[in-house]
């Protein structure tokens, strides 16, 4: 099994025989075009890395075609007061990734060149807001679940979002390379055992020592950081290493990913208009220009009072 392009794509995949369903992952040029939006530190680079990486893997799961999952952590004591990714799915192209830090510096240089996540966030909380455009006669609807930001890492604290909001058993594991000359390389797998071996039916409650999830995740353990940021290892191969002595494996189309800043001047224009006059001209700068800067590509949008009143 080979892929051709291995870069900036979520493949999905399900074992029938174990009732389980997983999604890999691999980000490359759009990481780097993301993260060069910001002059991050390695700390913050590969906090963001991790956020993208998962983001993309529970994303990649919306069955709806114009879904939106948002992930957020926030705290109001730790380094980093706020961490935001999200993925935005479009119908018939590849779904688009944004994301951002905000960070204080000297807090952060305390915590030295590796630090944890609770010495990043402190006693912070995750948020996943799911929100599902309407399709084939289905409302749309907002879900969204919010869990500490316990463990190790993001890949930790997602587990256990997803033990405790939704009781689904899961292994989640995101590793980060970068090294000089060839860029930043992220790659990450979600595999999840799912009682009723069918996406979208009603979960039963799982035994901790069910023996089908017991293997599953066993094998899920063998996965090492290399494999994950392997720019020349196709994903397909990835799932067919760690489960090719299974009965069956369901691998699906792989689905490109992209980088998607939905900042937009017309957009812009249209919420700067909602506001009375005299506070836009609180708003604008000497030269008479309001000036937005999108915090997801540091693009500044300078729009002139002028033109806002013809």
């Amino acid at each position: 099994m080979s892929e051709a392009t291995p870069l900036d794509n979520a493949l999905g995949f399900t074992i029938p025989s174990r009732h389980v369903r997983g999604r890999v992952v691999r980000l490359g040029d759009v990481l780097e075009e993301i993260l060069s939006a910001h002059a991050y530190p390695p700390a913050i680079e590969r906090l963001l890395a991790e956020a993208l990486v998962l983001a993309a893997l529970l994303g990649s799961t919306l069955k709806n075609e114009a879904g939106q999952l948002t992930l957020q952590a926030q705290t109001e004591s730790g380094a980093v007061s706020l961490l935001v990714a999200d993925y935005m799915a479009h119908p018939g192209g590849a779904a688009a990734l944004r994301g951002y830090v905000q960070f204080d510096a000297d807090k952060l240089a305390e915590q030295g060149p590796h630090p944890t996540l609770f010495g990043l966030f402190g006693k912070g909380y995750l948020a996943i807001t799911v929100d599902q455009a309407a399709s084939g006669g289905q409302e749309a609807h907002r879900y969204q679940g919010i869990v500490p930001l316990e463990g190790e890492s993001l890949a930790k604290a997602a587990e256990h979002y997803f033990f405790q909001s939704e009781q689904i058993p899961s292994f989640v594991q995101i590793d980060v390379r970068h090294k000089t000359g060839e860029g930043c390389v992220a790659g990450g797998i979600l595999v999840q055992h799912l009682p009723e071996g069918e996406v979208g039916r009603e979960r039963l409650h799982v035994r901790h020592d069910h023996p089908e999830w017991e293997h599953v995740q066993a094998l899920a353990h063998t996965i090492n950081a290399a494999e994950l940021t392997d720019r020349a290892l196709g994903l397909d191969e990835i799932v067919w290493r760690l489960f090719h002595e299974e009965q069956e494996i369901r691998v699906q189309e792989t689905s490109a990913l992209s980088r998607g800043c939905r900042c937009d001047e017309a957009h812009i224009r249209s919420v700067i208009g909602q506001f009375p006059a005299e506070e836009r001209v609180e708003m604008a700068d000497a030269a008479g220009n309001i000036n937005v800067d999108c915090a997801f590509c540091s693009k500044i949008f300078p729009i002139s009072l002028v033109s806002l009143n013809n």
